[in-house]
C-alpha cells in the first residue's frame, strides 16, 4: 500500500558523502579565526544546522568579527573542496527510481542556496526534485518551516510526507512538522545517538533504505 506522496531528503550526510569534508573545513576555519580547537566529534555534531546556528552552538555568543572570520574561512575551505564530494553509492539510482514511480521529492538542507544549487547541478539530480529549501530562505532546522513550506507548495499532508536525514536536527524538524521520519546511520551521527530522537524508521545503508522506499510508494 502506498504510504507516501512526498519524500524530503536532507543533503549532506544523506545524499552526499560530505560530512568528512564539512568537519575538516570547520576545524580549520575555527583555528584560523582564533577560536577554541574543535574535535572531529564536536564538529560533526552540528552538521545539519545552518552555519550561523552552528557557530552559536559550538562557540556561544562570540564577537561578530570573529563569527564572520569563521564563516569566511569555512566557505574558502568548503568551496575549494566541493568538486571532490561524492554521492553515497546507490543514492542517485534510488532517487531516479522514486521519480519514475511518480512520487514527489524535495530537499530540505542546512546548506545555503549557492551550495545546494551547485551540488544539484554537479550531481545531475536537480531534475528529480519538485522543490528545494535552504537555510537562506527558511529558519534553520529543527524549526519546521522548510517542511511546512514544502508541503504547502506541493499540496501534501504531513501524514503522507517522509523526512529522511542523518542528524538529530532532521528528526526534530520532522517531528515538529508532524511528518514521518527516517534516520540514516551512514552519515554524520550514529544509530545510538539518533535513536534518542525517536525516528519512525532507521536504516544502516542505502540498499536497505532504497528497497523500503520503493515498496512504500
Amino acid at each position: 500500500m502506498k504510504q507516501f506522496d512526498l519524500i524530503v531528503w536532507d543533503w549532506d550526510g544523506t545524499i552526499a558523502d560530505s560530512t568528512g569534508m564539512i568537519t575538516q573545513a570547520l576545524i580549520k576555519a575555527a583555528a584560523e579565526a582564533g577560536l577554541p580547537a574543535l574535535t572531529e566529534v564536536r564538529a560533526r555534531s552540528i552538521i545539519g544546522l545552518g552555519l550561523r546556528e552552528s557557530i552559536e552552538v559550538l562557540f556561544g555568543d562570540i564577537p561578530n568579527f570573529q563569527a564572520q572570520a569563521l564563516i569566511t574561512h569555512y566557505n574558502q575551505h568548503y568551496y575549494a573542496a566541493e568538486n571532490t564530494i561524492l554521492l553515497f553509492s546507490g543514492i542517485a539510482e534510488t532517487i531516479a527510481s522514486i521519480a519514475r514511480k511518480g512520487c514527489k521529492q524535495a530537499v530540505a538542507t542546512g546548506k545555503g542556496r549557492r551550495g545546494l544549487n551547485t551540488a544539484l547541478q554537479q550531481s545531475g539530480l536537480a531534475k528529480y526534485f519538485s522543490a528545494t529549501k535552504t537555510v537562506d530562505e527558511c529558519f534553520s532546522k529543527p524549526h519546521p518551516q522548510m517542511l511546512d513550506e514544502l508541503m504547502d507548495e506541493l499540496v501534501v499532508m504531513p501524514e503522507r510526507t517522509l523526512m529522511i536525514g542523518d542528524s538529530q536536527y532532521d528528526m526534530q524538524m520532522g517531528k515538529n512538522a508532524g511528518v514521518i521520519t527516517a534516520a540514516v546511520t551512514y552519515g554524520s551521527q550514529t544509530a545510538t545517538h539518533l535513536q534518542q530522537y525517536s525516528p519512525n524508521h532507521m536504516f544502516n545503508d542505502v540498499t536497505t533504505l532504497s528497497a523500503w522506499l520503493l515498496e512504500s510508494i
